[in-house]
């Protein structure tokens, strides 16, 4: 019988060690990935560099800027990877359930959406699910699957490729309004073609945007323009509010720039098309605390 080479992997892998060598190759940094791990950067760079040991190849390619994977490494966190999440999420399962989820749930979103959505909820969330303590950041910007550390981003919009997992939880319908100060001065459009004489606050600063306007089964695209350009939602709510021109917004936005007679909407029959609002998930094993959150907001969100 032949003996065992002295140079095969010994079998004493550990577990913990798969699941710190899956987080670096995730987040390609080890800082980044030790900070998830609650562990020193030297202690995360041992046991991955023991795991290579173990296995007899090397799964990371290290350089002083950025960290890759070799094509072993790379099959390795393919195969692991699923495996990882599944033990995670069975071992919070075992602790933890729908009906009692716990522990310190993250949420990235929209400044506009937290500012008038987020209070009107989670105050009703929190009653219904006393043992998760929610922490809020507020962006707009695109989610780095690798720097990312919530444990859900809400955005609106079709979002860019990754290795994130998008699921549309609502649409929300923007409409047109302006102040009661704009409309008094330069009158109420009365159809979709009356908005190429107003000042509308478009999205881009090439002077000239499209509109597609819809009510019912007619569809209107109309070329406007204005003198203020922003891509940001919060933005135009003010310029709404401050009288500078007309443009789109989510029903709840409108409600806070102020509503009665200090807005008001514009062609009420029309509308722009539907923006999803779309939930990123770092994995498909979705744990209780995220679960709990997207299952109680959505609804709270079909008349937004």
């Amino acid at each position: 019988m032949a003996r065992p080479s002295s140079s095969a992997p010994r079998a004493n892998i550990q577990l913990n060690d798969i699941a710190m060598f899956v987080e670096v190759a995730r987040r390609g940094n080890f800082g980044l990935s030790a900070a998830a791990l609650g562990v020193p950067p030297s202690t995360l760079s041992r046991r991955v560099r023991g795991l290579e040991r173990d296995l007899g190849m090397q799964l990371l390619k290290r350089s002083t800027r950025k960290i890759g994977l070799t094509e072993a490494g790379a099959l390795y966190f393919e195969r692991c990877r699923d495996l990882i999440d599944e033990a995670r999420v069975a071992h919070e399962q075992l602790q933890t359930s729908i009906a009692c989820a716990g522990g310190r749930l993250s949420v990235s979103l929209p400044a506009s959406l937290a500012q008038v959505f987020v209070p009107t909820v989670i105050d009703a969330f929190h009653r219904q699910y006393p043992d998760i303590h929610c922490h809020f950041e507020l962006s707009n910007q695109r989610v780095d699957p690798i720097s990312n550390t919530c444990d859900v981003a809400l955005r609106f919009g079709q979002q860019p490729s990754s290795s994130l997992i998008a699921h549309v939880i609502s649409a929300m319908t923007p409409r047109l309004y302006a102040s009661a100060d704009y409309l008094d001065k330069h009158g109420v459009p009365c159809s979709p073609a009356d908005l190429a004489r107003h000042q509308c606050l478009i999205g881009t600063p090439r002077g000239e945007f499209e509109w597609v306007l819809r009510s019912g089964a007619r569809v209107e695209r109309i070329r406007v323009s204005g003198k203020v350009a922003a891509n940001d939602s919060g933005m135009i709510r003010s310029l709404v509010r401050a009288g500078i021109g007309i443009g789109p917004l989510m029903k709840f936005e409108a409600a806070k720039a102020g509503g009665g007679d200090k807005i008001a909407q514009v062609l009420g029959q029309w509308s722009l098309p539907p923006v999803p609002l779309v939930a990123l998930l770092p994995t498909r094993k979705v744990p209780a605390r995220v679960r709990a959150f997207l299952d109680f907001i959505h609804p709270n969100l079909q008349d937004c």
